[in-house]
């Protein structure tokens, strides 16, 4: 397995993940990403979205090292 397919593995999952809630829990994930968002400032949301990218960047990095 190349870098590549963990890549989409990984993207494809979180999409899956992600659509699974909203399908299900469409009213209570809107009311928890709105509770949330409106608590938190714009520089609170940027260092959240950089540690979860460098989260996923090193989870993927280590899947394809553990692959081969």
């Amino acid at each position: 397995m190349n870098l590549g397919t963990i890549l989409l593995i990984a993207i494809g999952g979180a999409f899956a993940f992600e659509g699974v809630l909203w399908a299900i829990f469409p009213n209570g994930v809107r009311k928890t990403y709105s509770d949330a968002f409106s608590q938190m400032d714009d520089k609170a949301l940027h260092i959240s979205g950089l540690i979860s990218v460098a989260l996923g960047v090193g989870m993927i990095a280590l899947g394809a090292k553990l692959v081969g």
